[in-house]
């Protein structure tokens, strides 16, 4: 691998494989809050909150963390900008106290901010406005990406914007990925340069996970997986990132290492690959590469996919998963290719109808699958090209999947949000 080539990959997981404190929607909104208060330079009056449908459906059903039990985007606005530090982007509500906590109730009540729904640009979108008691008002936007802020204004005056065509939020265009460089990085990366990332992934979404399975937090759906299926590693492999998510979308202030702007996805690549490890007793090589085939794979087709939208996106990080796992028992690159194929062959209908308690139950249906589909590929078999999705290779397999992610279910994404809104 040429060494730009390197050097881009390693930039990648650089970006991706960082830490957030709850779910990732939300904590976009109180950031973008947070932001906008600082620019304002005093507490708002007011707070116009105007997001896209697919950040309004992944924060109605989510506990903003640091909270306890609020919830919505009124909730994630206001207490960004009563005690949110911008400095931190995805972890911007970590040095909330319980007197912000207690205002952002009172404020609530109060009517302080006002919701609208943003129609057709992005689906990751927050436009926050605040006006200030002596006229002055702020404006900051985020689009495509969690902290990517677009646009800074104060009293109209624009004092940031960045190119809309190119405001992505990323230094490395994804489009570069492929599974022949993903399978070649994987061999022949630096473990140096990427170590220290993954240690923290791990550790952290560990953690959380034994939090989820000790606590009570939402369904405790991986606690019930460990209590009626056993503790055999298939079990386990499922049960951890399940676990995890019990307790974070369910207001647990503990941070996670995320992937592709998802908490949830990230505690997907990496925690069914630690329950195999462990298993197998694998040397720590192979289980860091591992994570980075799980981490690479995920990412590789959500830049098909996009952020959000109506496909579930612990059915690609799964995969990610099942192609990690295949990795550990040493599986060659056909191997490999077929667990991604069977896996997307089996449950890439999985809908995203936002985040909450019952996405724990999500990624242990995803995870089973990918376990599945590693043993089926072990055995020497695949779903073949031309049933239904799955096309003749595996690269036109996922792009054929992100095609009807991001095109096929805009209209089952409208729908959904009707549905949650009521309407």
């Amino acid at each position: 691998m040429d060494k730009t080539t390197y050097d881009h990959y390693l930039q990648i997981l650089h970006e991706e494989l960082i830490p957030a404190l709850g779910c990732t929607e939300p904590i976009a909104i109180a950031y973008a809050s947070a932001k906008a208060r600082e620019v304002l330079g005093a507490f708002p009056i007011s707070i116009k909150a105007r997001c896209s449908g697919n950040i309004i459906k992944n924060v109605k059903g989510v506990i903003v963390p640091t909270t306890g039990d609020l919830k919505g985007v009124e909730a994630s606005a206001i207490l960004g900008a009563v005690g949110g530090n911008p400095n931190l982007k995805l972890e911007t509500l970590s040095d909330i106290k319980s007197q912000d906590v207690e205002k952002t109730r009172e404020l609530l009540k109060k009517g302080l901010c006002t919701v609208d729904l943003i129609e057709g640009e992005s689906n990751l979108q927050v436009i926050i406005e605040m006006k200030a008691e002596n006229g002055d008002t702020s404006l900051v936007e985020i689009l495509y990406s969690h902290t990517n802020i677009s646009r800074i204004e104060k009293n109209g005056k624009v004092l940031f914007c960045k190119d809309r065509a190119k405001t992505h939020g990323s230094k490395i265009d994804r489009s570069i990925l492929n599974l022949n460089d993903i399978f070649e990085f994987v061999n022949t990366v630096n473990l140096d340069d990427v170590k220290e990332i993954l240690d923290r992934q791990v550790n952290y979404n560990m953690a959380i996970a034994t939090e989820g399975l000790e606590g009570k937090y939402g369904a405790s759906v991986g606690a019930t997986l460990l209590k009626f299926y056993g503790n055999d590693v298939k079990t386990i492999a499922k049960a951890l990132p399940a676990a995890g998510s019990d307790a974070r979308m369910n207001g647990c202030t503990l941070p996670v290492v995320i992937n592709s702007g998802s908490g949830n996805q990230g505690m997907t690549v990496s925690l069914p690959i630690a329950a195999y490890a462990r298993y197998l007793n694998s040397d720590k090589e192979t289980e860091y590469r591992a994570l980075v085939m799980s981490n690479l794979i995920a990412i590789y087709q959500k830049n098909g996919l996009g952020k959000l939208s109506a496909y579930c996106g612990a059915v690609s990080a799964a995969a990610g998963a099942g192609a990690g796992i295949a990795y550990l028992h040493n599986a060659p690159i056909e191997v490999i290719d077929a667990t991604i194929t069977n896996t997307l062959a089996n449950v890439s209908g999985i809908v995203c109808d936002g985040a909450k308690a019952s996405c724990a139950a999500k990624i242990a249906s995803a995870v089973d699958a990918a376990q599945m589909a590693y043993y089926m590929a072990s055995d020497q078999h695949v779903f073949p090209s031309g049933e239904g999705i799955v096309m003749d290779d595996t690269e036109k397999t996922i792009k054929s999947v992100g095609r009807m992610g991001r095109v096929g279910m805009k209209s089952t994404d409208v729908e959904i949000l009707k549905i949650m809104l009521g309407q």
